[in-house]
């Protein structure tokens, strides 16, 4: 355990990051496609973003902006709490989008919140592609 933690740590000295951290994206649009995704498309996924959602256990319509502002590079703040969240862009949070764990576990909440069931694989690449051009 500790070997490891040195080694990470060595590699942020370095300016590197390592690789798991670094294709978590990348690696996540190809799961996506094992599950019979194609051809993502950001264009779409900035569409999602913008995309007002209406369901039954919705109290009024929902959207990604609802929380996380009309810009992901900046900080939003939840809905329904008040909780701050920080930017979604890597390129104003680098911390964002690095742990497969979390990114599935932030889609499954936030897909239900917002949309009001899970999103597809092919959405979940969409949005992904459309927050790694920012």
């Amino acid at each position: 355990m500790m070997k490891k933690r040195l080694h990470f740590f060595a590699l942020l000295m370095l300016g590197l990051t390592p690789p798991l951290m670094a294709d978590t994206v990348d690696d996540r649009l190809a799961a996506y496609q094992g599950e019979g995704a194609s051809d993502f498309s950001a264009e779409r996924g900035k569409e999602m973003w913008f995309n007002t959602y209406s369901h039954a256990a919705a109290d009024k319509p929902r959207s990604c902006t609802s929380c996380h502002t009309n810009n992901p590079r900046v900080n939003g703040k939840h809905a329904k709490t008040g909780k701050p969240i920080k930017p979604m862009a890597r390129s104003v949070n680098p911390q964002r989008l690095t742990e497969v764990k979390k990114i599935e576990k932030w889609f499954k909440r936030n897909c239900k919140w917002t949309l009001g069931r899970e999103c597809s694989a092919q959405e979940k690449g969409d949005f992904l592609s459309y927050l790694r051009t920012l």
